[in-house]
């Protein structure tokens, strides 16, 4: 039976090339298994096409969130067929397909607005593309496991209220799937929406269809390349296209087809297949996405391991064969949801995978570091280290096992004897406070191989070097200077008030003295350097100074913590947070014992360094509660009222 036409409006230039079009659809036969759910359902604008119509006026058009290119003098009715679902090619056969007569869906996502893991689809929206044509429209609210944040519903308009109702992803992202099989997919810095979309059908334990994708910023970069701005709205404006409705699905997925179809005919006179357009618009360093490994071969869902003991927490799985052999260690605030995922996009390991174990923790905290741990005991072939993404973490450090030391910035704690301080954010702040530090203090500015000088250098001109390096320096003098340093970061909790109290006690010294360039010098220091604490957003503490007990939370149920006792700058004990006073006081106890004596320097073995990084820059991102532990915590059931005061509060 031939499908039922979907109309489509074509707008000719005075050139009489296609444009731009707009189109709408009138009912069809619907299936008894349709869904009832109005949210669900496709959502299309519907008119007959006895006679043809005139193109909508500005109030119409405003009405329908919808907008034509400017300079088109005629229109032109045609009907539209869609091919049948068992006509629709694979993704392979697609590549090879004609580009002209290839079909497109636009797709749009909104999301909860976290990152990675923790992202959630609350919105999707779809345009059909054919023939440089738009055609059916599909949006959908989905529904979220956690509370939206009020600043993302002033930002996209979705407010929770709207989510309450909405079908779950397992009922609105098979239909999306249908849509794009054997079909392109088009969207504005597409590589953000495909991550959205994978997670996803991931979460949802459904296939990817994995369609070949083309980006309307990638186009706008390699066919307008003289337009700068590239944002969707930016860019529609650029190509006379008006937008009304922003950061909604459907709407932004409308705009992204315009903008398509405006440099659709630009694209086709380069790339004559789907595979040579796909090739032409993907990233010219690296790789275009992400590829199926060698070796990898998808499995089919009744083939897989049974992942339906994984608890929806926090935690780490181990993936073994079927001799019991490791082969890939994991970890996710999800147990359940990244371990089906790695089926969707599936490594080597993966078709070898029989089994999996899992330990689940109370904190995504636990999970890394127990992740950690277990990757340097079982060494899976599946893991691959030093992988750690760039989080904009570094440490102010200085090794004490060298002559005349040095400050400097490292992006890892220093490892045997020495002083680490952070972690903070930003390299270059960073950078400048050593660059403040070296000055008010005369330590060296050069690096860790002292030179010979006959002549000081420009910084010990200017009298903000000792000039170690003309040889004739006593270096206990030097050391003297570097340990009043360091101790601003050793002794006190704070070291950046510390740093600023200490500025301001060498000004009063230098006004008593009647010094007043030296004071006024020292005013602007302050000042530079209170705008660098305030820049660097980290803790300016010693990482060994202190022994603290931080509470670590779950990511969605209130009031379950994992406790992590940290001494000397090492995790010495750490789980669940237990419900008994007389454990957390034994617990405690070991810590305070387990604390290095007092001293400038700390110690830390090499192979710990990753693992006091890891903790380090979690504590700085998420700042959870801590409170310093001593002998007195003990005396009086400090500890214990503290963590009540904390689960009670949370």
């Amino acid at each position: 039976m031939r499908p039922s036409p979907i109309a489509a409006v074509t707008l000719m230039d005075a050139g009489g090339r296609s444009r731009l079009a707009w189109s709408e659809s009138w009912p069809q036969a619907e299936s008894p298994a349709a869904p009832t759910s109005a949210s669900a359902q496709p959502v299309a604008r519907r008119m007959p096409i006895s006679a043809p119509q005139p193109i909508p006026g500005p109030a119409e058009r405003r009405g329908r969130r919808r907008s034509v290119q400017h300079g088109v003098r005629a229109v032109r009715w045609r009907a539209y067929h869609p091919p049948p679902m068992s006509t629709l090619l694979a993704a392979q056969d697609l590549l090879s397909h004609p580009l002209a007569t290839a079909e497109f869906v636009a797709v749009d996502t909104e999301t909860n607005g976290l990152a990675r893991e923790r992202c959630e689809l609350t919105e999707v929206g779809a345009v059909l593309i054919g023939g440089g044509e738009l055609h059916d429209r599909w949006s959908s609210l989905v529904g979220v496991s956690a509370p939206l944040s009020p600043g993302i519903q002033r930002f996209t308009g979705i407010s929770q209220a709207m989510l309450d109702g909405a079908p779950e992803p397992e009922a609105v992202l098979p239909g999306l799937g249908r849509l794009l099989r054997g079909r392109v997919l088009v969207a504005h810095s597409a590589r953000f929406d495909l991550g959205v979309l994978r997670g996803a059908f991931a979460r949802a334990a459904l296939d990817w269809p994995a369609p070949p994708v083309l980006c309307t910023v990638a186009m706008a970069r390699r066919l307008a390349p003289l337009q700068r701005r590239r944002g969707l709205a930016a860019l529609a404006d650029a190509l006379g296209i008006e937008v009304e409705v922003t950061h909604r699905a459907l709407p932004d997925a409308e705009t992204c087809a315009r903008v398509f179809c405006a440099l659709f005919h630009r694209l086709t006179a380069h790339a004559a297949t789907v595979g040579e357009a796909v090739a032409m618009l993907g990233p010219r360093r690296g790789g275009a996405g992400r590829r199926p490994r060698a070796g990898a071969r998808r499995r089919p869902p009744a083939e897989r391991p049974d992942l339906s003991a994984l608890p929806r927490d926090p935690g780490v799985y181990v993936f073994r064969d079927a001799d019991g052999r490791p082969l890939y260690v994991g970890k996710s605030v999800c147990l359940r949801t990244r371990a089906r995922a790695h089926f969707t996009t599936p490594a080597a390991w993966t078709g070898e995978a029989e089994h999996v174990d899992y330990q689940a923790t109370e904190s995504e905290l636990g999970a890394l570091l127990l992740e950690d741990r277990l990757i340097k005991a079982l060494r899976p072939p599946g893991n691959v280290r030093g992988k750690r993404s760039a989080d904009g973490y570094v440490y102010l450090r200085c090794r004490l096992d060298i002559a005349f030391p040095i400050l400097e910035v490292a992006t890892e704690p220093a490892g045997g004897h020495a002083v680490t301080v952070g972690p903070v954010r930003g390299r270059a702040a960073a950078a400048e406070l050593v660059e403040q530090l070296n000055s008010l203090f005369g330590l060296r500015h050069c690096g860790r191989k002292l030179p010979r000088r006959y002549h000081p250098s420009a910084y010990g001109q200017m009298g903000r070097c000792l000039s170690p390096c003309l040889g004739d320096l006593d270096p206990n003098l030097y050391r003297e200077r570097l340990d009043a340093a360091l101790r601003l970061f050793v002794d006190a909790r704070d070291g950046g008030a510390a740093l600023l109290a200490h500025l301001d006690g060498q000004r009063r010294d230098a006004a008593d003295a009647r010094n007043y360039e030296r004071a006024a010098w020292l005013q602007r220091r302050r000042e530079r350097l209170e705008a660098l604490v305030r820049r660097l957003g980290g803790l300016l503490r010693a990482t060994h100074a202190g022994t603290r007990l931080v509470l670590a939370p779950h990511p969605e149920r209130r009031g379950r913590f994992d406790g992590f006792w940290i001494a000397g700058g090492r995790v010495v004990d750490w789980g669940a947070l237990p419900a008994d006073p007389l454990e957390l006081a034994a617990r405690t106890a070991a810590a305070l014992r387990a604390t290095p004596r007092p001293e400038l320097g700390g110690w830390l073995p090499a192979d710990e360094i990753g693992e006091a990084r890891l903790v380090g820059a979690w504590i700085a991102a998420h700042a959870p509660p801590a409170l310093e532990l001593d002998a007195r915590a003990l005396e009086d059931g400090r500890v214990a009222r503290w963590v009540r005061s904390v689960e009670c509060a949370a």
